[in-house]
């Protein structure tokens, strides 16, 4: 099993930016993808940002040239470097780490919050 904590998240205005961390412990060396969702008020949860382990990346439209999502393998964390934040990007982040069998784990989510 595996468990993923996040942090990062925050209040920032427009235009700023935020870092947001995912930090995985236990069973992490079947893990076959790891990416961060987010979730607003009233809307479904959707894919921000995902990586596989052999590092290929995809991004939802909104937040291409935007966020930037990597990893770091020795600290088995995977970031979501978030610039030019605009207010529809407020909502829950969560991350999920997605096992070689297909079992999915998330974390507890950070809230990011965007002032106009």
């Amino acid at each position: 099993q595996v468990q993923l904590v996040e942090s990062g998240g925050g209040l920032v205005q427009a235009g700023g930016s935020l870092r947001l961390s995912c930090a995985a412990s236990g069973r992490i060396s079947s893990i076959n993808f790891m990416g961060w969702y987010r979730q607003a008020p009233g809307k479904q949860r959707e894919l921000v940002a995902g990586i596989t382990s052999g590092g290929s990346t995809n991004y939802e439209d909104s937040v291409k040239g935007r966020f930037t999502i990597s990893r770091d393998n020795a600290k088995n964390t995977v970031y979501l470097q978030m610039n030019s934040l605009k207010p529809e990007d407020t909502a829950v982040y969560y991350c999920k780490a997605v096992y070689a069998n297909g079992s999915p784990y998330w974390g507890q989510g950070t809230q990011v919050t965007v002032s106009s």
